[in-house]
């Protein structure tokens, strides 16, 4: 069985040409759009967490450091807690106006969505 993750190759499997390198497809962060250019929604959601409240930040578009950032500066501000992964921001709590206003303070476009 072959060990998983080392040596990675995808498409090519075998070439005649002696000088061929093999390019281990590595995945492309996106550069992270400035503020004015983000389009932001700011949902509550209760799916899947046993009746809680969070308020979910979503359409971020950047690198993950980016959004960690974004992520604990908005924690902080609102002394909360909360993750930052796979291009959403939660924040345990209902914080929807609050987090708009912080968000809207740093120059994001921001809209509130759901019901």
């Amino acid at each position: 069985m072959a060990k998983k993750g080392k040596n990675r190759r995808t498409g090519i499997v075998y070439s005649t040409d002696p000088g061929f390198k093999y390019q281990n497809e590595k995945p492309r962060e996106d550069d992270t759009l400035p503020p004015r250019q983000q389009d932001l929604k700011v949902w509550l959601d209760r799916k899947q967490r046993k009746g809680k409240v969070v308020t979910l930040i979503t359409g971020f578009v950047g690198r993950e450091s980016d959004l960690s950032d974004l992520g604990k500066i908005l924690k902080s501000r609102l002394g909360t807690g909360g993750a930052a992964k796979e291009g959403e921001i939660l924040i345990q709590g209902d914080f929807q106006d609050k987090v708009i206003e912080i968000l809207s303070g740093m120059n994001y476009r921001v809209k509130k969505a759901g019901g």
